[in-house]
């Protein structure tokens, strides 16, 4: 998933391999792909951007193909064969000035240079759950995965990774932690690095310094964290769970500053906008949703459906939502109240039938 910072518009790719682009300001979605040519093969597992102007968006697909998408002319125009599906997913993918970084589930990182077939390959480590680049030194990319703990690599000299984190520590039962890294973030304008993993912790390191530990620790509901995005407000990082669960943490204090209602199903994709304090998010829910990082509400929902149901479909959850928000919640407790006055209606009607008769035989 990747947020324009130009205009307000989101970039998302679906499980067939559909490429959608859905403009927030006209609520509209449209789908760039051959009907015909859908196969869960195609399923997008990554995405970034292939230019600094934002001109182009790079898809990585299940299959190993990397695909240039024109933002400018709405079309597909190069096709890339940069993975052997044998080898796992893709888990990163990035550009330099001159090159495409490419990182799949095996480990293998590969350097693509432009204009030639020749690549420098890396071995990261198995298992690995997330590659990541770091923007404002974009020769230097992070990973870390299951039984793979954060590492930093500076592709200019790869023979070694120049920063492996440590594990956290035991836990209360003096039992070792597995590591699970599943997301990574570099803190703009500092050497420090962010991480959710799969036992639901967000980790803060700090490699400019000795301590290989994580510098702050801290917790998020009970659920695996799947997904994590920085804010353009530095001090935050916004995290999803596997169950839907989206929060916002405070990375001074390891404290949570509020929760982003509104998912039904795991987080699969998050992305904060560049400038502005908005998040987007998407699941398995297969819904789009755009939340204020400022008053947490929900600012935009639409449908991972066709593009002649788009419009509507956004349209018909707003009135949706507006009719559950203005419906009365039916507690236990007013349940039992209006049993019981049930009940004693109808023994009243009983006792009036009772005393007509009583009146009868008197008479």
């Amino acid at each position: 998933m990747a947020a324009k910072s130009q205009i307000c518009s989101v970039w998302l790719g679906s499980e067939t391999g559909i490429l959608k682009g859905v403009s927030l300001t006209k609520k509209q979605a449209f789908n760039f792909c051959e009907m015909s040519c859908m196969s869960r093969d195609q399923e997008v597992c990554v995405m970034a951007w292939g230019d600094p102007h934002e001109s182009e968006v790079l898809v990585g697909s299940v299959n190993g193909t990397v695909k240039t998408f024109s933002t400018d002319k709405g079309i597909f125009t190069a096709t890339r064969e940069c993975g052997d599906p044998s080898q796992g997913r893709f888990t990163g993918l990035a550009v330099t000035d001159s090159s495409m970084i490419t990182c799949v589930e095996s480990g293998l990182l590969k350097v693509w240079k432009e204009g030639s077939t020749e690549t420098a390959e890396v071995n990261v480590g198995n298992g690995v759950c997330r590659m990541q680049q770091n923007q404002s030194q974009r020769h230097r990319v992070a990973t870390g995965g299951k039984e793979n703990p954060l590492k930093v690599w500076d592709l200019e000299r790869p023979d070694k990774p120049i920063f492996t984190a440590k594990n956290v520590a035991h836990d209360w039962l003096d039992m070792r932690v597995p590591v699970w890294v599943r997301d990574i973030g570099f803190i703009p304008d500092s050497d420090k690095i962010v991480t959710c993993t799969g036992h639901h912790q967000v980790c803060v390191y700090d490699p400019s310094t000795p301590q290989r530990r994580p510098v702050l620790e801290a917790q998020f509901g009970e659920y695996p964290l799947t997904a994590l995005s920085l804010p353009a407000s530095q001090g935050t990082v916004v995290v999803g769970n596997s169950h839907g669960e989206l929060a916002i943490l405070d990375l001074r204090k390891g404290l949570v500053c509020g929760c982003l209602k509104g998912l039904a199903g795991a987080v699969r994709g998050l992305q904060c906008h560049p400038s502005l304090p908005l998040v987007a998010s998407c699941g398995l829910d297969r819904f789009l949703r755009v939340h204020s990082l400022e008053d947490r509400s929900l600012q935009h929902k639409s449908s991972n459906a066709d593009v002649s149901g788009d419009v509507e479909e956004v349209k018909a959850e707003e009135e949706e939502d507006e009719v559950w928000d203005t419906m009365e919640t039916v507690t236990e407790k007013s349940k039992k109240r209006a049993a019981q006055k049930d009940k004693a209606t109808a023994t009243g009607v009983d006792g009036e039938k009772k005393r007509k008769l009583i009146k009868k035989k008197v008479m």
